[in-house]
């Protein structure tokens, strides 16, 4: 089986087919869950991403960059004669010989140099998690649960695109699903199939928007319903009315942090007494890097890294001289120190008191510090807990949480 550089070292006599399918083996095999393939000038650069950080992996001729975006066309079933408009597909790519296979999300876009490519690697690897792997901690793993096995009510999961909304709530489907429930979802994309449940594509050609969708599936009789987001208030407000009316309604939003999923509902129109009245829980999370096992080594926090953190609110502040992990690099690794992600997170759980302050229309900070004075940890201090317990390191959490 040739890989990428055996093909590229062929010259003239090199095989498209066998230079594509070797990125997608190598881009599967080295955890990448992205592959651009980006022209420029002077050659086609192709990255993949990896843990959330893309990558330089190869650098292709310009000369074969029409044949490679048409191998990938060809495989998603797009037309190879359009090139100035944007075509999005997506196709199963099986490893030769092999049983295994890899589905794929295509986007193709048109741009100055020429056709760029970029190819998500939808992995089904959320099938097998739990609220534990993903990096909750036993106390809001208690919180959640508490929440998804109620009869009615909303769960919301918040953050920034790749963040890991959708895996957790993937994951909670997973823990729903069970015989005598009727679990109907309505994504943009379906990230991946899960056996005996229902699940509806979004198609805006067809007149199937999430609105639509959603007024469908009510009439399917389901017990429990997931938006793949909440984009606009038409969607807001039936998703709020759903949980209002016996439904249990998982679904997206996308802010910065729990506290401020509710007055964003506000702001997307819907009255405070139905957020007061059907928010369960809203769950904030953050991907970050797990150290690499492979090659993790003590480290003391130097002094000025633990000056510079002095102004970071936390409830046990960094002290120089303090032993963290870190990861030196090897190749497992690909000399990068990390290997995976984590989530780190915050539940707020919508009690009495936070109720109450989103009927008076309270302000995001209002209610932060309300849910920590009844036990939420913030996601900065669960990122720091992971760090003192040697999963992740200061610099990953202070980069996708800009403290």
């Amino acid at each position: 089986m040739r890989t990428v550089a055996d093909e590229l070292g062929r010259g003239a006599a090199i095989s498209i087919i066998s230079l594509v399918d070797a990125l997608l083996r190598e881009a599967d095999e080295r955890r990448a869950s992205d592959i651009h393939i980006d022209p420029n000038h002077s050659h086609v650069r192709v990255r993949f991403r990896i843990d959330g950080v893309l990558h330089e992996a190869y650098q292709l001729p310009t000369t074969i960059h029409a044949e490679v975006i048409s191998r990938v066309k060809v495989l998603a079933n797009l037309r190879t004669d359009e090139h100035q408009a944007t075509q999005d597909g997506r196709f199963r790519f099986t490893y030769p010989g092999d049983e295994r296979f890899i589905d794929l999300r295509v986007s193709i876009v048109p741009t100055y140099h020429g056709e760029n490519a970029v190819l998500r690697i939808l992995s089904d690897k959320a099938a097998q998690y739990s609220l534990e792997m993903l990096g909750f901690s036993d106390a809001d793993q208690q919180k959640i649960h508490r929440a998804i096995y109620q009869p009615n009510g909303m769960i919301l999961a918040t953050g920034p695109t790749g963040s890991g909304k959708t895996t957790t709530l993937y994951t909670l489907v997973k823990m729903l699903n069970q015989p005598d429930v009727s679990i109907l979802t309505i994504e943009d994309p379906i990230e991946y199939a899960i056996a005996d449940i229902t699940q509806m594509q979004v198609n805006p050609r067809a007149g199937l928007t999430f609105v639509n969708g959603l007024r469908s599936i009510l009439r399917q009789d389901p017990n429990i319903i997931m938006v793949g987001e909440i984009r606009d208030g038409e969607t807001a407000s039936i998703a709020v009315n759903t949980a209002l009316t016996g439904h249990l309604v998982l679904s997206t939003l996308h802010t910065n942090d729990a506290a401020t999923t509710l007055p964003r509902l506000l702001d997307m129109g819907i009255d405070a007494y139905l957020v007061a009245s059907t928010v369960s829980i809203a769950i904030a999370q953050r991907l970050v890097r797990k150290i690499c096992p492979s090659c993790a080594r003590p480290a003391r926090v130097p002094r000025a890294v633990a000056e510079a953190l002095a102004t970071v609110p936390l409830t046990v502040p960094v002290v120089a001289g303090e032993v963290f992990s870190v990861g030196a690099g090897c190749d497992a690794c690909d000399e990068t120190g990390y290997a995976g992600r984590v989530c780190i997170n915050e539940v707020l759980v919508a009690d009495d008191t936070v109720r109450e302050a989103i009927l008076r229309k309270a302000s995001a900070t209002e209610i932060r510090n309300i849910a920590i004075a009844h036990g939420m940890t913030t996601m900065l201090e669960d990122g720091f807990h992971k760090v003192r317990t040697g999963r992740t390191s200061i610099e990953e959490v202070l980069r996708v949480i800009h403290a």
